[in-house]
């Protein structure tokens, strides 16, 4: 498991990530992308600011890298309020949650990540917290036992999580507006690319730019990293510029192919289309085969091979398509599973 969460296209971060905080956007007028959203939310702020009132609740969801935390501070910045930030597995218990929302004050985000990993005791509390801004609290035990009801200033929780199915049904129906963050265009990478590039003062040409891009996986978290990367290549061995010929060497030297492929996921194509002459196959059984855990190979393999089309996901299990054939360069076998496909 270590293995796949410390691959170089996760777009979990990573401990080395830290420079990335100085390449976000800080407020909607910088990002780039996502424009639905933005547009969503520019009428959410401006509406609040009419009203003199807090944001009403907010929910992003989708995969990592991808803007969450980004959209979260954003949000703080434009309403000119406090964030405090913490995630599902850090509140541990109900305690924790109290003395965090004590010390909020009216206006304040808090902001959730991982919001789907919170405990049920946990959850129990947030609930008149978000909708009543109060917090229920048992003084004493046994039959001296009496509850009493804090007034909360009025706050807003902004919630992320990679996986919506998880969050409870309670939790969700409490916050007033859900968005889903997609992959990013090509264009927008390209974008995002040289923005970073120019703050950190690299030089650049159009076709270093769009190779970090196409391998990039329509996530900026791992388009900064490459880029990252790139540039400590261009310095070593060239001249310091980033161009196609440069980026191409540097993201080859990672093991990161003309589409963003890394070992773990070819060797999830090859375990599918070699072993299982194409499939269909389990999830289980590609997970064993491949030495991984089958939450790793759904949660973090998969979304990225299905949106480029390797991979297809059947009844009877998974299906390399001629895609992903076409891609590592093999003939498509002749069985009858894999001429249903084409």
């Amino acid at each position: 498991m270590a293995e796949s969460t410390d691959r170089f296209i996760n777009g979990e971060e990573h401990p080395d990530d830290q420079i990335d905080r100085a390449l976000r956007p800080t407020c909607l007028g910088e990002m780039i992308g996502q424009e639905q959203i933005k547009e969503n939310l520019k009428i959410l702020i401006e509406a609040a600011k009419l009203r003199s009132e807090p944001l009403d609740h907010v929910l992003f969801y989708g995969p990592p890298g991808l803007g969450k935390t980004t959209l979260a501070h954003i949000l703080a910045n434009e309403m000119m309020v406090s964030i405090k930030v913490t995630s599902g597995p850090a509140i541990e218990r109900a305690g924790d949650l109290a003395a965090i929302l004590t010390n909020l004050h009216a206006g304040d985000i808090l902001f959730i990540d991982e919001i789907h990993r919170l405990g049920r005791v946990v959850e129990e509390v947030l609930y008149p917290a978000m909708e009543d801004f109060s917090l229920d609290i048992v003084i004493g035990k046994g039959p001296a036992a009496r509850s009493l009801r804090l007034k909360l200033p009025h706050f807003t929780v902004v919630g992320a999580t990679t996986r919506l199915a998880l969050v409870t049904s309670p939790l969700r129906a409490r916050f007033g507006v859900t968005y889903r963050l997609d992959y990013y265009e090509l264009d927008s990478l390209i974008e995002i690319i040289q923005r970073g590039a120019g703050l950190l003062k690299v030089v650049f040409d159009e076709q270093g730019v769009l190779e970090i891009a196409k391998r990039a996986r329509g996530t900026p978290r791992v388009a900064l990293r490459m880029l990252r990367r790139v540039r400590d290549y261009a310095q070593v061995r060239a001249d310091g510029e980033i161009t196609g010929l440069v980026s191409k060497a540097a993201l080859d030297l990672l093991n990161i192919d003309g589409q963003g492929l890394d070992d773990l996921d070819r060797r999830v194509l090859l375990c599918v289309i070699e072993k299982y002459n194409g499939g269909p196959v389990g999830l289980n059984t590609i997970a064993a085969s491949v030495s991984e855990e089958p939450d790793t190979i759904m949660d973090v393999v998969e979304p990225y091979l299905l949106q480029l089309g390797f991979l297809e996901r059947t009844s009877q299990g998974r299906l390399a398509t001629r895609n992903a054939y076409d891609h590592l360069g093999l003939d498509i076998r002749d069985n009858d599973s894999q001429r249903s496909l084409f």
